[in-house]
């Protein structure tokens, strides 16, 4: 009896075993017998990618009044990736973003990716995984060419228009403490706000990344040569999707590598 007790024991323990090891969770997705990570399938079987992207960036994410449709190297490049993950750069649905709206809407699921200027930071990667960059800019300053600023130090007392959680406060501000110069800032919710507010001299500089404001560009405004805090732009996805994450970086890698992010980058003027 007691060689009996012993085995049933023995037997008790392995189920337990092998009942603890069907349970625990693994923060990694899971891979399907298809080979792809559950989060990546269920983009396939849904049959469309959801990309945040920006509507009012000239090159990179601007919808044309005239044709009512979105266009611009992200868009180039978010039809790259729906190619890659769904067979056909058509199977996109892309919603407008703005620098406050892009991290919530990836939060709530809303969109599976965001692609829109959105520069990778320390911070930001706590939040959410980040592709390797696929482009690298500079916050810039512009000005009316009637105002006489040559640079940031002209910009002494003056207020400068950024748009809300956008990186460019932090850089200016902490070039303005390095000059020991004092500068104010106002925010807008979207880059044709704060043109406006230029334009109707609410503001005496509008700054944001160089090539964003190189699409704001006018007979009456010039762009200042100087350049502040580097600008890295990742493609964003939700933490937990890291399936989605890896294949995204690995596409824009591979793009690197065979020259076709280049001839993006050159399709749209951005070099």
């Amino acid at each position: 009896m007691k060689k009996i007790y012993v085995l049933l024991a023995s037997l008790v323990m392995m189920m337990a075993l092998l009942v603890t090891g069907c349970g625990s969770s693994d923060s990694k997705p899971t891979a399907t017998t298809s080979g792809v990570s559950a989060d990546v399938k269920a983009i396939q079987d849904r049959g469309v990618l959801k990309v945040g992207v920006k509507v009012d960036v000239p090159k990179f994410g601007f919808k044309d009044p005239k044709t009512n449709e979105i266009e611009g190297f992200e868009i180039d490049l978010t039809k790259a990736l729906a190619k890659k993950i769904l067979g056909d750069e058509k199977k996109i649905s892309v919603q407008a973003v703005t620098a406050k709206t892009r991290g919530p809407l990836l939060d709530n699921g809303e969109v599976d990716l965001v692609i829109a200027t959105f520069t990778v930071t320390e911070e930001r990667k706590m939040s959410y995984n980040f592709s390797d960059p696929y482009f690298t800019d500079g916050v810039a300053l512009m000005v009316k060419k009637d105002s006489g600023i040559k640079d940031l130090k002209g910009l002494d007392g003056k207020k400068i228009g950024v748009a809300q959680s956008a990186t460019s406060k932090k850089a200016i501000q902490e070039a303005a403490d390095k000059l020991g110069i004092k500068v104010s800032f106002l925010e807008f919710g979207t880059y044709p706000e704060i043109k406006t507010a230029l334009d109707a001299g609410r503001i005496d500089c509008f700054s944001v990344d160089g090539a964003i404001l190189f699409g704001y560009l006018d007979d009456s405004t010039v762009i200042l040569n100087d350049r502040y805090t580097p600008q890295q732009y990742g493609a964003a996805s939700k933490k937990s999707n890291e399936g989605l994450a890896k294949m995204v970086n690995d596409t824009i890698n591979d793009m690197k590598k065979s020259g076709e992010l280049d001839k993006m980058i050159q399709k749209w003027g951005l070099k």
